[in-house]
């Protein structure tokens, strides 16, 4: 649905506009306690429905009052009841424009869209009804917390970290601002600050979204166990369906990282199942049907994809895919589109410099992935610009450079406790080149246990570069009888 755009009153239809209080409509809360799936479910509209005074389940929320809920806790909302939201919004900001928190819920509802979508154009109209509401009444806490969710999705971290300490400023008991800074630190590489900051929101709220919150954090710290645990009960108690495939396709990914390839399928099936709007899990099912061979359905399903939300990410993959089955023109043809979606996204003010170094890395001008990348690094240095950075430096001929980066991205001391395999893939690589070939090999075959099918291109170099590596040699084996020597 095409949402029209709704313009910023301006300074005097603010100022002279009725001072008599305006109606707002208020999403009531109710709580309801019940145990689901082991755990304590205290949410709001979304996830709790009131019970009649004769015993009996009142009707589900309208579609603009469970949007409503979803986009001002954070969780995700379905496409069509964010239409409907935005809708009645826009139409009623523009009879009640001093209404600071109609303007936030805009401004939120458009972020969400933006996100779900890959529009990027939402991001500018987000930002001018959350600027409009902070006009209005100036420090208020929902539309600081939207700039703080607008700034993550345009992968601004530093910015979105200031908003959010701005609303937690003026609410500091404020828990829906916590995900919003915990995305902030970890984009900024912070990951001590992003535990500090869920152990906060986990005092503030329990439910299922601060559990799918705490994976993510469990999963950055390298513990995937606590992290598949707790996606699984969010997963059983949320009841919005997109809710849940939201939930779903996080834990598809989880499976897709440790190799567990039949488990991320079915999570990916069930999420589109539920959502079919859920179109990360339709390019999760992409990816994991690629790795177990099953290359036309795998194309079809990355297809669909990036037909309904055309994520440069997708576009790269499924690049990928084609190169590997020997497509050279198909490959280009998606290497187009993503420079193009890209520069979409930089005019929304999406900050796309990672996934584009990542393309010139292995398949563009080096000199210009090195040069991004390193900017972007200097700015936000999360694990992922870390590697990216690592790897285009490599590709540039400099290794050493390049070693020293990929050990941070993979060293647990320093925030690098993801078992990535492409990241591991990428330090014996550059080993490789710096003639170390114990630790190459090590780091080669750690990558294929970490996950035999990470990359339908990368795999086989992998493989290529242990047989060429060949069997340890007795130098590579320290003597363990051997005495010290003496002085």
């Amino acid at each position: 649905m095409e949402n029209r755009t709704v313009s910023a009153p301006d300074d005097d239809a603010v100022e002279n506009e009725q001072a008599a209080p305006v109606s707002r409509p208020r999403v009531r809360r109710r709580v309801l306690l019940a145990a689901v799936a082991g755990c304590a479910v205290l949410g709001v509209v979304l996830a709790l429905v009131p019970w009649g005074q004769d015993g009996t389940r009142a009707p589900e929320p309208a579609p603009g009052a469970q949007a409503l809920t979803a986009v001002t806790t954070g969780v995700a909302a379905a496409l069509p009841d964010l239409a409907v939201l935005i809708d009645e919004r826009e139409r009623h900001v523009r009879s009640h424009p001093r209404d600071a928190e109609a303007w936030a819920v805009l401004g939120a509802a458009y972020v969400e869209q933006g996100r779900r979508t890959a529009e990027p154009a939402n991001y500018p109209k987000a930002e001018d009804a959350l600027r409009t509401s902070l006009k209005v009444r100036a420090h208020n806490a929902e539309a600081l917390d939207g700039m703080a969710a607008l700034a993550n999705a345009r992968r601004d971290f530093r910015a979105a970290r200031t908003w959010s300490e701005a609303a937690l400023k003026a609410d500091r008991g404020r828990w829906a601002t916590y995900p919003q800074l915990i995305d902030a630190h970890t984009g900024l590489g912070q990951y001590k600050a992003a535990k500090r900051a869920l152990d906060r929101l986990l005092e503030l709220r329990s439910g299922p979204e601060t559990l799918a919150w705490a994976a993510g954090v469990y999963r950055d710290r390298g513990w995937r166990e606590d992290a598949a645990a707790a996606l699984s009960d969010a997963a059983a108690g949320a009841e919005a369906p997109a809710e849940r495939a939201a939930y779903l396709e996080r834990g598809g990914q989880l499976a897709w990282e440790r190799g567990d390839l039949e488990v991320a399928l079915r999570h990916f099936q069930e999420a589109v199942r539920l959502d079919p709007d859920q179109r990360a899990a339709l390019a999760g099912q992409g990816r994991t049907l690629a790795a177990l061979g099953r290359t036309t359905e795998a194309l079809n399903a990355y297809r669909v994809a990036f037909a309904k939300q055309p994520n440069p990410e997708y576009a790269l993959e499924l690049g990928e895919l084609y190169e590997s089955l020997g497509l050279g023109q198909a490959a280009r043809v998606q290497y187009d589109l993503l420079r193009e979606r890209a520069a979409r996204g930089a005019a929304g003010g999406v900050d796309e410099e990672l996934v584009l170094g990542r393309f010139e890395a292995d398949h563009g001008d080096v000199k210009s992935a090195v040069r991004r990348l390193r900017a972007e690094w200097r700015v936000q240095p999360g694990i992922a610009v870390t590697d990216a950075l690592a790897w285009a430096l490599h590709r540039a001929g400099k290794d050493k450079e390049a070693l020293k980066l990929a050990r941070v991205a993979t060293d647990r001391h320093h925030g690098g406790a993801v078992r990535n395999a492409l990241y591991v893939y990428h330090l014996g690589m550059i080993e490789r080149e710096l003639e170390m070939p114990g630790a190459a090999r090590r780091h080669l075959q750690e990558a294929l246990r970490i996950h035999p099918h990470f990359s339908p291109t990368r795999v086989p170099l992998a493989e290529q570069a242990l047989a060429e590596l060949g069997e340890p040699s007795v130098r590579d084996v320290p003597d363990m009888d051997a005495k010290p020597e003496k002085d």
